[in-house]
């Protein structure tokens, strides 16, 4: 994943959403449970076992980044991952503030990939 980019979709302009800090919001779930999102935009990269367009993202690096932030993704915006282009854009929800204000932080403006060892697969920030 390169040109990870924090993303503002118009459905956070609603009531629904309170913006805490730039691109982090604080909702509601149906439950009435309190969560926190911040979506970003991306382009995965084939050379790297990643999909090649919008409409087939890979599940790796992915899975890595939700295990360890401790969040889920909660948007797949289907209508803008269409295939029609390399950008991709996913919405990453959490129960906790500070894993979305970590995920934030550590992933965009970084290049994002797993890196195979001898013994594991490792996911590589830089």
């Amino acid at each position: 994943m390169k040109n990870i980019k924090v993303f503002n979709h118009d459905k956070y302009n609603n009531q629904q959403y309170k913006k805490m800090k730039d691109g982090i919001y604080k909702y509601k779930t149906e439950d009435g449970q309190k969560h926190f999102c911040t979506s970003i935009t991306f382009e995965q990269e084939p050379e790297y076992e990643e999909g090649e367009n919008s409409a087939i993202i890979s599940q790796y690096p992915m899975e890595d980044i939700l295990d360890k932030f401790n969040v889920h993704v909660s948007d797949f915006f289907e209508e803008l991952n269409n295939g029609e282009s390399n950008v991709c854009y996913y919405e990453f929800s959490g129960v906790k503030k500070k894993d979305i204000i970590n995920l934030k932080k550590s992933i965009v403006g970084k290049h994002v990939f797993n890196k195979e060892t001898e013994d594991s697969v490792e996911l590589v920030i830089e």
